[in-house]
């Protein structure tokens, strides 16, 4: 009932475009769970700023709608299986995905390591593909993550296709660390990211998984570079000429579908 009565409130007497704030509180939710994890009507009534009042009755017709889920006790809140239902469906329908199937295979045939590929959104990079490694010893990642672009492979990539003011907007003066390692000071990761865009591609070593050296390549799927793949190797195994290889594999991938795709941008 209360929610009824703001969708009524806000939509009543009003032409203006702007945002319906119950539909902005419910994206907020999903955000901040997917963001943040699991939390009580108080623990996220506190995160967003929403009167108690009011989250109640969304978390109600979200947990209704199967958007969200309670825990046993039913008092913790949690991502619901229709968010599943919803992810999955976008995967499935991205073009982008489709025709990166067989390169995400042929790089991990070729590597034998992790493959990834993720997709610029903002400031940060989200995983939206991975191939495992054949080896026990794996970095531990999942499609769905987001990391700052600054501090992987995958981002600094992208970066790198970008005029060179458009990367500076893109990261930020104060830069949170990941890891020990992960480069905080600004001037250093445009540096990085300048020599990125000379080299072709990018890496980063141990910045955003302690032990692990990232390798990436932008992907020219569009006429501005918005997905990447990276290869993900645990340090230890970087010996006897493999980052030749998997910088050599990268580049080639790159280069192959640059001559191919032309007018067949799938943006």
């Amino acid at each position: 009932m209360q929610l009824q009565k703001e969708l009524r409130s806000e939509t009543n007497g009003s032409n203006d475009a702007g945002p319906v704030k119950s539909a902005a509180r419910a994206l907020d939710l999903l955000d901040d769970i997917a963001a943040n994890g699991p939390g009580t009507q108080l623990q996220l009534s506190t995160r967003l700023n929403i009167p108690k009042s009011s989250l109640h009755a969304l978390l109600r017709t979200m947990t209704d709608r199967g958007w969200l889920q309670t825990d046993p006790t039913g008092s913790v809140y949690q991502l619901g299986i229709h968010s599943l239902v919803v992810s999955s469906a976008y995967l499935d329908g991205d073009p982008v995905l489709a025709r990166a199937t067989a390169v995400l295979d042929e790089v991990a045939a070729a590597t034998e390591e992790t493959v990834h590929l993720g997709r610029l959104d903002g400031a940060d990079v989200i995983y939206t593909a991975k191939r495992e490694s054949v080896h026990p010893l794996r970095m531990h990642s999942a499609v769905g993550r987001r990391l700052p672009a600054y501090a992987t492979s995958l981002g600094r990539a992208l970066l790198a296709e970008m005029p060179v003011e458009s990367r500076r907007d893109l990261v930020p003066e104060s830069i949170a660390a990941i890891t020990p390692n992960t480069t905080t000071d600004k001037d250093a990761v445009l540096e990085i990211i300048d020599r990125a865009a000379y080299q072709g591609y990018a890496t980063e070593s141990e910045e955003s998984c302690m032990g692990v050296r990232c390798f990436g390549v932008a992907l020219p799927f569009g006429h501005h570079a918005v997905d990447a793949m990276s290869v993900a190797v645990p340090i230890s195994r970087l010996g006897d000429g493999r980052e030749d290889l998997i910088i050599e594999t990268l580049l080639s991938v790159k280069s192959r579908l640059a001559a191919v795709q032309g007018n067949s941008l799938v943006r």
